[in-house]
């Protein structure tokens, strides 16, 4: 084929989409805000579904059908799209929960600074057990084989730890469970 033959053929098919754009934008635009109720959204929509079959526009095995593939498509990315924003509005829902799981209240700075400073006098390894068991959370058994000692004397040491704690600061603590 020349590159006469070429252009004209090229220019058959453009002229054919824009004679196709032509005969359907307007029914399409209905179609696609009927399903959206929103002019920008249904607009978007259209152009998104002529994007789509211009690839295929030439590969149609029924040439006479393309409202019918126009208005197929349409449909099909508004069901992705209600999928989509579904999917969203689910996963925004889960973190608004899981904010409001969490106290909207600052922390007491103060009453944090209290407990550091009355942590940092107890005695070496009753500090070490509250900061075992309570800040990495490791069991007693853990928590013995870390400091190599009994499972007796870690809570023998425990205790004593959390007495003068709760001395020293007040009530705020609570006894272990």
């Amino acid at each position: 084929m020349d590159a006469e033959a070429v252009s004209a053929a090229a220019d058959r098919s453009e002229t054919s989409l824009d004679d196709l754009y032509a005969r359907h934008a307007s029914s399409a635009g209905r179609l696609a805000y009927l399903l959206t109720g929103d002019r920008a959204a249904a607009e978007e929509l259209v152009q998104e579904a002529f994007v789509r079959l211009v690839g295929r526009f030439r590969h149609r095995r029924v040439p006479d059908a393309f409202d019918a593939y126009l208005r197929r498509t349409i449909v099909n990315l508004h069901t992705s799209q209600l999928r989509r924003v579904r999917l969203e509005r689910r996963e925004l829902e889960r973190a608004r929960t899981s904010a409001a799981a969490v106290p909207a209240t600052l922390p007491d700075l103060e009453s944090r600074d209290e407990i550091w400073r009355a942590l940092l006098e107890l005695p070496r390894r009753q500090r070490a057990v509250v900061v075992l068991r309570f800040y990495e959370d490791l069991s007693e058994r853990q928590t013995a084989e870390v400091m190599r000692t009994s499972t007796n004397s870690v809570k023998s040491l425990l205790a004593r730890a959390m007495r003068t704690l709760r001395e020293r600061i007040g009530s705020e603590i609570d006894d272990p469970a």
